[in-house]
């Protein structure tokens, strides 16, 4: 397609960003892609790319899927790419329904709109997106590039297969998509690592040609897919035997042959210490589905733990929070806060955060009403939504972030110092009495406030469900008796091949009442320090495994019955 076929244009009409959203993991996004997404009025991307940047998107931002075909989950299923907003509001908004991703470019930028045009790995060694460059340069489009991390270089890294030595060999990279006769010659007749871009089914091909052209047969050669995601997966081998390795480890033939690779070429390129230097798919937890019995906002910093051991969580909220039965003590004491009757208010939980502001927008409030009154909160999350709320916490727990945690720090009461005796708890309807029976002690009043009930959460979707009972999820954290109760209600008891994770003696017990064989335990009550235990777990399982000479497989590989672990 040629640039000037475009339709005019000009820096009225908006802005683009070609954006490299690197080979998988959205970890590796650069700071400056995270704002350019922040400040997009539309994205464009296939839908694979779309899974890693639109996360760091504003809510409303509007969606291109340029991935033809029924399949695409943004469109309404007519085979072409179709804008959407990320709330499911459909829009055409200018639009056409063409494939052509520049002119899908050109079109989204009117108007003045800053559009991201996000592809994997990095622009610059995106053909197409060079040509879509050359569209809005032509048509008078500012347009800026934001690097990002080449498959090329950030899946071998993944795989822990280092390019160079201390000798400095030289680097190739071929696209073996597009490889000519010239090329192979010259890459077989180097000495210095070979990075190939291909194809899983076209790897033994690759590697024909690399021999051809002169590479030895007992070369090293390691081959990757799915690199830098938690579905990441690599072969060691050489030029001559990698066909055989792929074929006795059965991915091929496979209907999913045709999915992309790196393989990495050459003496130099420590295929021989890989088992060493595999920092990713040594992980813990490496590719473990576990299932997290909360919502995503409570399990944020969990989830976020929880990836760092190499884990996929899966966040299925097992409690609803509605409003109290009664509103008149949570009404009555909100009053008595504005007009001094406390000297500090608790919040235990995000729940809680959540109670109070909505009962302050009610009344006309802002966060100044808490002028002159001290606020304490548990937890991370909890003092996040503080902080959003507009106040910043004066008391966390500076150890435990629990109601035993915090009563550590609280200072007694002291009638010299503190003109006012009385503490405001907001919390849930089923909330121990640890955090009452302490302010007690420490010499405090205490309102003990319903602020919000908390019910049985609605089932998950029929999916999730069938894995929970079938053994799909490798393990799940119980945070409470609640979730293991409630969980059991909503969804089923999970498989016995499923790792049960508990947050104590009380969970564990009430875990085992329903038929669970409890695996890990945390050494103290804490989620963070579950999270730890399961990790070690996971650990001291691989290590078992590699000692005795066995694959190493998560615990849903080994239910009857269960696939192999795909490969893409």
């Amino acid at each position: 397609m040629s640039p000037t076929t475009l339709p005019a244009a000009g820096p009225e009409h908006g802005h683009v960003t070609f954006l490299g959203a690197g080979p998988g993991d959205p970890g590796l996004l650069t700071l400056r892609a995270v704002e350019a997404l922040a400040n997009a009025d539309v994205l464009v991307a296939e839908h694979e790319v779309l899974d890693v940047v639109r996360t760091h998107a504003r809510p409303g931002v509007a969606v291109v899927n340029t991935d033809p075909g029924p399949s695409s989950d943004l469109g309404p299923g007519t085979g072409t790419p179709q804008l959407t907003v990320v709330d499911g509001t459909s829009t055409t908004a200018g639009v056409p329904a063409v494939r052509d991703a520049a002119h899908l470019v050109m079109e989204a930028v009117r108007g003045g709109r800053r559009v991201v045009r996000a592809v994997s790995g990095d622009p610059g060694l995106d053909t197409y997106a060079a040509e879509e460059m050359l569209a809005c340069a032509a048509a008078g489009v500012p347009f800026e590039v934001v690097p990002g991390v080449a498959a090329a270089v950030g899946v071998p890294a993944y795989a822990g297969v280092p390019l160079r030595d201390a000798q400095g060999a030289d680097v190739r990279f071929v696209d073996a998509r597009t490889a000519s006769d010239r090329c192979w010659t010259e890459v077989g007749a180097s000495d210095g690592t070979v990075v190939v871009s291909t194809t899983l089914d076209s790897v033994a091909a690759a590697a024909g040609e690399l021999v051809s052209a002169g590479r030895k047969p007992d070369t090293p050669m390691t081959v990757t897919v799915a690199g830098t995601t938690t579905r990441q997966r690599t072969w060691t081998a050489t030029l001559g035997t990698i066909a055989q390795t792929l074929k006795q480890a059965k991915v091929l033939p496979s209907p999913e042959g045709g999915r992309p690779v790196i393989a990495v070429v050459g003496e130099r390129s420590a295929a021989a210490q890989r088992e060493q230097l595999s920092w990713f798919e040594s992980k813990p937890l490496f590719g473990w589905k576990v299932l997290v019995p909360r919502t995503k906002e409570q399990a944020a910093s969990l989830s976020d733990q929880l990836r760092s051991y190499g884990a996929v969580p899966h966040e299925v909220p097992t409690i609803a929070v509605e409003p109290p039965r009664t509103p008149q003590q949570m009404e009555r004491a909100v009053k008595g806060l504005v007009t001094g009757r406390y000297e500090w208010i608790a919040f235990t939980s995000v729940n809680a955060v959540k109670a109070v502001r909505e009962k302050f927008e009610e009344y006309g409030l802002d966060a100044r009403a808490f002028a002159g009154i001290k606020v304490a909160a548990v937890g991370e999350q909890t003092a996040k939504a503080l902080v959003a709320f507009g106040v910043k916490p004066d008391l966390v727990p500076s150890g435990e972030q629990s109601a035993a945690g915090l009563l550590e720090d609280w200072p007694p009461y002291d009638p010299v110092f503190d003109p006012i005796d009385r503490v405001f708890l907001p919390r849930a309807d089923i909330a121990t009495e640890t955090l009452v029976a302490g302010l007690i002690e420490l010499g405090w009043e205490v309102d003990d406030v319903t602020a919000y009930r908390t019910v049985r959460a609605s089932p998950p979707p029929a999916e999730t469900r069938e894995a929970i009972k079938g053994g799909g999820f490798d393990a799940v954290l119980f945070t409470s008796s609640s979730t293991v109760r409630n969980l059991v209600g909503i969804a089923g008891k999970p498989h016995n091949v499923t790792v049960i994770a508990c947050i104590g003696p009380a969970t564990a017990k009430t875990a085992e009442e329903h038929g669970l064989r409890v695996d890990v335990m945390a050494p103290e009550p804490s989620v963070h320090k579950l999270a730890e235990a399961l990790a070690d777990f996971g650990m001291k399982r691989r290590a078992a495994a590699m000692e005795a000479g066995d694959p190493v497989t998560r615990p849903s590989e080994r239910r009857p019955g269960a696939r192999r672990r795909r490969t893409t």
